[in-house]
C-alpha cells in the first residue's frame, strides 16, 4: 500500500537530499552526530571560513537537518533527528514497494 507525501513533506525531503548531496554539508551532518557544536568548532574540523560554513548551514537548517540554538554571541548546532526520520521513512518506502531483481550483466 503506498501513501502520498504533500506538497510540503516532498519539498522537504527534496531539500533534505539536496542538502545531503554536498561534501561540506555532509562533513557536519557526520560532525554533529557526536552532539552540538559551536560554529567556531565546525570551522576549525572542516577547515573553512566562517562566511562559508554559514552558507552551507543555512541550507542546512533551510532543509530543517540542523537546529541552531544561540547562547552569547555564538551560535551551537544540532541535527534535528525527526527530518532524519522523515528521511529514512521516505526511502523505507521504496524498500517495501519496490521489487528487487536480481542485477543484469550487461557487457558493454
Amino acid at each position: 500500500m503506498s501513501t502520498t507525501i504533500s506538497v510540503t513533506d516532498t519539498a522537504l525531503i527534496l531539500a533534505g537530499f539536496r542538502a545531503l548531496s554536498d561534501p561540506i554539508r555532509f562533513q557536519v551532518v557526520e560532525l554533529l552526530k557526536s552532539g552540538e557544536m559551536c560554529v567556531c568548532d565546525l570551522c576549525e574540523e572542516i577547515g573553512v571560513s566562517q562566511s562559508k560554513l554559514s552558507f552551507h548551514l543555512k541550507t542546512l537548517k533551510e532543509a530543517s537537518l540542523v537546529r541552531p540554538r544561540q547562547e552569547g554571541r555564538w551560535i551551537y548546532y544540532s541535527l534535528n533527528l525527526p527530518q532524519f526520520v522523515a528521511l529514512e521513512q521516505f526511502l523505507a518506502e521504496y524498500r517495501r514497494t519496490v521489487v528487487m531483481l536480481p542485477a543484469k550483466y550487461c557487457p558493454g
